[in-house]
Formats: C-alpha cells, sequence, structure tokens
C-alpha cells in the first residue's frame, strides 16, 4: 500500500506538490472513483489509477536524478560521511544505487536507482554512453592540449578515449568522456600539467542536469526520461572522434 500523491510522483507525474494539483483539478481516478484525496492509500498492484482517463501501470523500480553536493560521497552507506541515501529525504526504496559515481567534491548531476539492468547497459563500455561535465582550471588549455585531449591521453595504467572539448572558455571548458575511470578528468589535466578547481557533471547519455534542482535537491525522472536512458542503453555508439 502507498499514498496516492507517491504513487504518482513515482510514476513521473511531477512533485508531491504538482500531483496533489492533479487530484484536486478531479484528473485522477482510482478504480473509476472521482472523489479521491492526495493521502488515499491505494495498493499499486491491484487498484486501477488513471489519469485524464488514461491507466497508469506501476512500475517497481523507481529513478532519481539527484543534483550531488560537493562533500557528498557516492555511496549509499557510511559511518563517517554524508552520502547520496542522505539527500534522498522521503525515497524509502530498497536496492538503490547511483549509476557511476561522482567524486566527493564534485557537483552535479547523478541516477540513482534499483534498475540493475539498466545501469550494466548504461555503464558498459560497449554502449559508449556520454558524459558532460563543466570543468574549471587553474590554467588556460593549450592548442597542443586540445589536440591530445581529443587523440586520447597516455595516463599511468590506460590510454583515455578521444574526448571532446566544446565551450571552451579560458579555464572553463564542457568536456565530454565515454569513460568513468577513477578521477579520470583530474588525471587526465594533470598529465597535460593543469590542476581541476571545480567539476560538475552537466549530462549523462541524453538526460541532462535539471538546473531548477538546488545543490542537494532532487525529483523523480518523468516517464519520457526513463525511457531516453533505457533507449541509450540499447545502443551501441560510435567512440567519441
Amino acid at each position: 500500500m502507498m499514498r496516492l500523491d507517491k504513487f504518482l510522483a513515482h510514476s513521473g507525474f511531477g512533485t508531491r506538490k504538482e500531483v496533489k494539483q492533479l487530484i484536486k483539478e478531479y484528473r485522477v481516478t482510482v478504480n473509476d472513483q472521482m472523489n479521491v484525496k492526495d493521502k488515499t492509500q491505494i495498493d499499486e498492484t491491484a487498484d486501477i489509477i488513471k489519469v485524464d482517463g488514461a491507466p497508469i501501470i506501476y512500475e517497481t523500480y523507481t529513478y532519481v536524478m539527484l543534483n550531488k553536493p560537493a562533500g557528498v560521497i557516492s555511496a549509499t552507506d557510511d559511518c563517517v560521511h554524508e552520502t547520496i541515501m542522505d539527500c534522498l529525504e522521503g525515497v524509502f526504496v530498497k536496492g538503490m544505487f547511483p549509476f557511476g559515481r561522482l567524486d566527493k567534491d564534485s557537483e552535479g548531476l547523478l541516477i540513482i536507482s534499483n534498475d540493475g539492468k539498466l545501469a550494466h547497459r548504461l555503464l558498459s563500455p560497449k554502449h559508449h554512453v556520454d558524459k558532460e561535465y563543466e570543468v574549471h582550471l587553474d590554467t588556460p588549455l593549450t592548442k597542443d592540449d586540445l589536440r591530445q585531449i581529443a587523440q586520447g591521453i597516455q595516463l599511468k595504467d590506460f590510454t583515455t578515449k578521444p574526448a571532446i572539448v566544446k565551450e571552451y572558455d579560458d579555464c572553463i571548458l564542457h568536456l565530454t568522456i565515454q569513460e568513468g575511470k577513477f578521477h579520470q578528468i583530474k588525471r587526465m589535466m594533470e598529465a597535460l600539467g593543469h590542476n581541476v578547481v571545480y567539476l560538475k557533471r552537466i549530462r549523462f547519455g541524453d538526460l541532462w542536469l535539471d538546473e531548477s534542482l538546488d545543490l542537494g535537491e532532487w525529483r523523480y525522472l518523468s516517464e519520457d526520461e526513463i525511457q531516453q536512458l533505457r533507449r541509450n542503453g540499447e545502443q551501441q555508439h560510435e567512440t567519441i572522434s
């Protein structure tokens, strides 16, 4: 059993405030009964919930977008540090974990879900899913730096795949990579003689960070966003070139 407003929010119909407005406008029915309240308890596996006459099929998976703040670690449990799950007040879904990780001092887009199959597809090297970051450096990139980034940079343990730099302005750039190795962007820049002073992920696949989310805030993904991620997980893109 769960509250009707929580069910609708989980199903991608907006925030709790937005779905409560849907209910007030009599656009939601439970078993064809229109006179329902946001606190109405429903059986998500048996009751028939409709919005504007269209039935809503309950998904057993939960998908959340978090604007991760610095200082929070990309883990679900830790005895010392604040974790991403500490940010998700009101979400109590067993088995949720982040799709990839962000460094403790990095910010930005993090997808958290209990859909392990989708996470595996999105993180699989054969799918080459883009990840775009806003990167601030202590010193400007040179033309040779840009060339090396586009070709791949030799690090101690591996050579990075070609990456794309766009919106380059002095010491600030947008960098798109397809791997997600430990401290990869920092290591790439250090290999070129620069230090990263700020790092923020702004895109994962075709999903962009919702700029209306303040640091530490989150929301459920819409159905369109979930389907887009699934399409990203099914495609086998070419390596950036």
